[in-house]
């Protein structure tokens, strides 16, 4: 029985995509329909981000994007605000600390959403901040943060605002101008269901034109957004084009943008999944503000991520842990993407039931069958 692949990305690649991946390459630098090609590609994209900002494709994953933002955006002394309350909200400010920004925290539970309360009440008392960071999907825990009311608000103080959705776009609901999004962060691998190696980025006009009118050079090339400042007019990209990827990348947004409600399959999927773990009697690491991309279940006493990663395989099923301060404490089921579909959902539980059963564990109900019960 081929392996499933379960995890919090890289997820299942349909075969239309990969198929897309094998047609004859062109230049990308020198054939003039292929500057049409992308254009089209970051339109469709941008249908799913609700974006009418710029979308640039870069050749990288998905950290490229939270990088180019930071080198881009970023002075020596500029006061960034970053709102942690996921290992990844977290280790967003070290990127702005790589470029000298001046990093202050506001920090939340990481088990639900950002406390929108005490974001006010903070920025009450500080907002002179430049740029703030903010993580819509924190993988790592599972919890979805309510981007449409942080972002607004910090647009209010007149902050830039800097997203990493790689989690969230096609899969959870985005909407990037209406929450006042200055930089969207994307990625390839997660649930738009492509192969690992592209960012994307959407960039506003005032993001452009915090670029343009920095007072010292950007500290990078590759990362340094203001070179992509009218490509398609000039007709001409700062590197050459990753141009199978960008194949598969498009086949993989039709697919979605053809699919029609991908949200409805997410949301249903995603509240499916965490009724029969409960149902179960496992538990749930993260307690509110539940992301419909990936699930994060607590470790069971006495047992080790090692050994159900292990049970996990022999049952057929990859599924993905998690490191720094949640390591060895859950283990995640990515339902994103094409990985959230029934057939592949049910058979992951029916593996992670045998698993659970097979090292000890006293479980309530059948997994996958409360997951079948509708």
């Amino acid at each position: 029985m081929d392996k499933l692949i379960m995890t919090a990305g890289p997820t299942q690649i349909r075969e239309d995509v990969r198929m897309a991946m094998s047609r004859e390459i062109v230049s990308p630098d020198f054939e003039p329909s292929f500057f049409e090609y992308y254009k089209e590609t970051a339109d469709k994209i941008g249908e799913l981000m609700k974006t009418n900002n710029d979308i640039l494709i870069m050749a990288g994953e998905g950290i490229l994007g939270l990088e180019a933002a930071c080198a881009s955006l970023i002075e020596e002394g500029d006061r960034v605000l970053c709102i942690e309350n996921g290992i990844f909200g977290r280790d967003f400010g070290d990127f702005a600390k790589l470029y000298g920004a001046d990093v202050e925290y506001f920090k939340s539970s990481y088990r639900r959403g950002v406390d929108i309360s005490a974001l006010k009440e903070f920025l009450l008392k500080d907002s002179d901040f430049k740029l703030a960071t903010v993580v819509g999907c924190e993988t790592p825990s599972g919890v979805a943060n309510q981007l449409d009311k942080i972002g607004p608000i910090l647009n209010s103080y007149g902050i830039l605002v800097i997203s990493d959705i790689v989690s969230s776009i096609g899969g959870d609901e985005v909407k990037v101008d209406e929450w006042k999004i200055d930089i969207g962060i994307g990625a390839s691998q997660k649930c738009i269901s492509a192969a690992p190696g592209l960012t994307i980025l959407s960039v506003s006009d005032r993001a452009w034109n915090a670029i343009k009118n920095r007072k010292t050079a950007v500290k990078s090339y590759y990362c340094n957004i203001g070179l992509w400042e009218n490509w398609y007019e000039k007709k001409w990209f700062p590197y050459t084009q990753s141009i199978s990827d960008i194949y598969g990348l498009r086949k993989a947004v039709d697919n979605i943008i053809e699919e029609g409600d991908y949200i409805k399959r997410h949301e249903d999927i995603a509240l499916r999944i965490r009724r029969a773990i409960t149902e179960s009697g496992l538990s749930l690491y993260t307690k509110s503000d539940y992301s419909n991309c990936v699930t994060v279940i607590e470790i069971p006493e006495g047992l080790s991520y090692s050994e159900i990663y292990e049970k996990m395989l022999e049952n057929g099923v990859m599924i993905s842990g998690a490191f720094d301060i949640l390591e060895n404490k859950v283990f995640r089921i990515g339902n994103m993407g094409e990985n959230a579909r029934e057939d592949k959902v049910y058979r992951a539980l029916e593996a992670l039931d045998r698993t659970m059963r097979e090292l000890g564990v006293e479980l309530k109900r059948e997994i996958h069958k409360a997951f079948n019960n509708k």
